[in-house]
């Protein structure tokens, strides 16, 4: 049931990138933003919350919902659909409280991730929103093939791209290179083809479906962009060409900075294979160099994290975002346009990511300042998801 509030800011952001506004108010009715600007009173009998910080809910482009973190993700592929279901739910729940009011998530085994959108849609279990590729595709014993769907030939792609769509998928996910979880595959070599992602990217286009891809090597990065990908996500090892053909193409870059940093920043803690770490301290040589100048080169960058992979927690968005002021020197209102509005805008939901009049009131408000301080965004005082409250 919808709830009108008012909320009260030391800072707010808009998600705009434009500066931030200064001791700010915003009132909540029907779900809407129905007046947002320099500080007002509330209505009288209207609730008043008052947060240091108040922004858009945030935009991870980049969750595999089913998946928890744990140290062995490669051993998460074994289990049930139905235990992937039941995590997956829990995750969610985590991932609203944490002020993420819409995820993509760029594949879950048998689908797992369609079904949880369609229950959270109906108010049945609490969660962000939810966009899903439903299963991602792959080579025959490519990156991800326990829980992938294995494709050979662009008609074979094509085919895969209208199983998807016939299961209720949102958007397309496809493997580009290998991956540093799947044993036996190396994240720089290519892997599908070009003239495969190219059939399947025509397919889903037809269908008005963006498409996703996983790429890493620099090989790959650049078939996927030049068979006309929307998003490449990891894009570790790029180079100047490939930087030329994302601004060519219009194509994203979802970095993913988490997903690197969660492994070595707990290689040492046990329980992932030892295939696992060695990959991500190969990568990480050269990663977040490449990505920082795609980003100094003007390659347009939205948020991901990768939530879900080992020690990448779901709830932990706001690490991706101190990734990004930290290593690629975005400032923090910087940072978090490329989690909101841009993101938003990649998806082309334009009710959300701004605080704007008339947008859904999708909120998250922080105890302190994080136009200063990224850091503050972990500190969650306040979370609304169409206007009803799911914190505060």
């Amino acid at each position: 049931m919808h709830e009108r509030f008012h909320v009260t800011a030391d800072v707010l952001i808009d998600g705009s990138g434009a500066p931030p506004l200064r001791e700010a108010a915003l009132l909540v009715e029907e779900g809407r933003i129905a007046r947002v600007g320099a500080a007002f009173a509330a209505p009288e009998g209207v609730r008043s919350i008052r947060v240091g910080t108040l922004l858009p809910g945030l935009i991870n482009l980049h969750v595999h919902i089913e998946m928890a973190g744990e140290s062995d993700t490669w051993a998460t592929t074994r289990r049930k659909d139905a235990e992937g279901a039941l995590a997956g739910a829990y995750q969610a729940a985590k991932t609203l409280r944490a002020g993420i009011t819409t995820v993509r998530d760029l594949g879950s085994k048998g689908c797992v991730a369609v079904a949880l959108r369609d229950a959270v849609d109906r108010g049945e279990l609490p969660g962000p929103r939810i966009l899903t590729a439903g299963v991602m595709l792959t080579m025959t014993g490519g990156h991800g093939w326990p829980i992938a769907r294995e494709t050979d030939g662009p008609w074979d792609a094509r085919k895969a791209v209208r199983e998807m769509l016939k299961a209720g998928a949102n958007c397309i996910k496809m493997m580009a290179t290998g991956g540093v979880l799947t044993p036996g595959v190396q994240p720089g070599n290519a892997q599908l083809e070009e003239e495969e992602m190219a059939a399947a990217i025509h397919e889903a286009h037809k269908a008005g479906v963006h498409c996703a891809s996983h790429a890493i090597g620099t090989q790959g990065i650049k078939n996927a962009l030049r068979a006309g990908i929307d998003s490449v996500e990891h894009g570790h090892l790029l180079d100047d060409e490939a930087i030329a053909l994302f601004k060519e193409r219009g194509a994203r870059l979802v970095p993913t900075l988490a997903a690197l940093q969660c492994i070595v920043d707990h290689a040492e803690d046990g329980g992932m294979p030892d295939f696992v770490v060695a990959k991500a301290r190969a990568l990480m040589a050269d990663a977040f160099d490449n990505i920082r100048k795609a980003h100094r080169s003007g390659v347009e960058i939205v948020g991901g994290s990768d939530a879900g992979t080992p020690f990448n927690y779901h709830e932990r968005y706001c690490y991706e975002l101190e990734l990004m002021v930290r290593e690629l020197g975005m400032t923090p209102v910087e940072a978090i346009h490329a989690s909101t509005a841009r993101s938003a805008d990649f998806l082309r939901i334009s009710e959300i990511g701004r605080l704007e009049v008339g947008k859904a009131a999708d909120l998250l408000g922080v105890r302190g300042d994080a136009s200063s301080r990224i850091t503050a965004l972990a500190d969650v005082a306040l979370v609304a998801r169409g206007g009803i409250l799911a914190v505060g």
